[in-house]
C-alpha cells in the first residue's frame, strides 16, 4: 500500500539494516505511473511553469503547490512508453526518491528513510553503496542528506507562501475540463488557483510585501502555467491516438 504518493515501504536508513545495500538510480520512473499530481516546491516554479500546470491542492494548513500530470486518477501523462520521464524538468519530489525524511517518534528531529520497495535497492553491488566497510555513511548518503535537508527547508518556505495566499484569501476552487476527439469530456476537480480579481484588489501595502518576498513573481508564474493545461490535454489526445493505432 502506498504510504505517500509514490512511497510504499519506508524504513529508516541504518547500518544495521542496510550495511551491504546499494542504490542504483536509473531513468525508470514507473514508480510515478499511478499518480496524476505531485507536490512542487516554490523554488521550482520558474522551471516547472514552462512545462506543467501548477495548481494548489489540499485543505487548511495542508495546502501545497501541485503539478498536474493527468486528468484521471492513476494517470501520469509525463511517463513515456519506456517509463522515462517525458519532460525537461523533473520535480524535486521525484528526484528525491527513494529517500525521504520522516519525523522521529519524539518529534525533535528528522530521520533519513528509504523506500525498500524501490527496484534499484539491491545487495549486488549495483550503484552506490550506503555504508562503507566500517559501517559509516558513504559520500553518496551525505549528498542525499544535504539534498533532503534543502528539500525540507524549501518545503517550509513553500508552506509559508501557501499560508500567505490563504490569509489573503486569494485562492478559489477551480476545475479543468478537456474534450477528446471522440467528444468525451473529462473534468478534473479538487484543486485551487489564485483569483486574479482578488489579487488586483489587494491593498497597495500587501502587494508591496508580495513583491519584496518574491511571492508576487511566484503567483504570476502559477497563473501563467495554467496555460499548460492545453499541453496536458494534447498529451492525453496523443496517448489516445497511439492506443487506437
Amino acid at each position: 500500500m502506498t504510504q505517500l504518493l509514490i512511497y510504499e515501504s519506508v524504513v529508516p536508513v541504518s547500518a544495521e539494516r542496510h550495511r551491504n545495500a546499494c542504490v542504483e538510480i536509473g531513468d525508470n520512473y514507473r514508480f510515478t505511473s499511478k499518480v496524476n499530481a505531485l507536490p512542487l516546491m516554490a523554488v521550482e516554479f520558474p522551471p516547472a511553469a514552462q512545462e506543467y500546470a501548477i495548481v494548489f491542492a489540499g485543505q487548511g494548513d495542508g495546502i501545497m503547490p501541485t503539478i498536474l500530470l493527468g486528468f484521471r486518477p492513476a494517470e501520469n501523462l509525463y511517463i513515456s512508453a519506456e517509463d522515462h520521464w517525458d519532460a525537461g524538468y523533473k520535480p524535486a519530489f521525484v528526484r528525491r526518491y527513494p529517500f525521504v525524511f520522516s519525523p522521529a517518534p519524539d518529534g525533535t528531529r528528522l530521520i533519513l528513510c528509504i523506500d525498500e520497495a524501490f527496484t534499484g535497492l539491491n545487495h549486488d553491488d549495483r550503484g552506490e553503496k550506503l555504508f562503507d566497510a566500517e559501517g559509516k555513511p558513504t559520500a553518496f548518503v551525505d549528498g542525499v542528506l544535504k539534498f533532503s535537508q534543502e528539500f525540507h527547508a524549501q518545503f517550509l518556505r513553500t508552506q509559508a507562501f501557501c499560508k500567505r495566499l490563504k490569509d489573503l484569501n486569494l485562492l478559489e476552487e477551480v476545475q479543468a475540463q478537456v474534450e477528446l476527439p471522440s467528444h468525451q469530456k473529462i473534468a478534473l476537480r479538487g484543486f485551487s488557483a489564485v483569483n486574479r480579481a482578488k489579487l488586483k484588489g489587494l491593498p497597495v501595502e500587501q502587494l508591496v510585501n508580495l513583491v519584496k518576498t518574491d511571492e508576487l513573481e511566484l503567483i504570476y508564474l502559477h497563473l501563467q502555467s495554467l496555460r499548460n493545461l492545453s499541453l496536458l490535454s494534447q498529451r492525453l489526445s496523443n496517448q489516445r491516438d497511439k492506443g487506437a493505432a
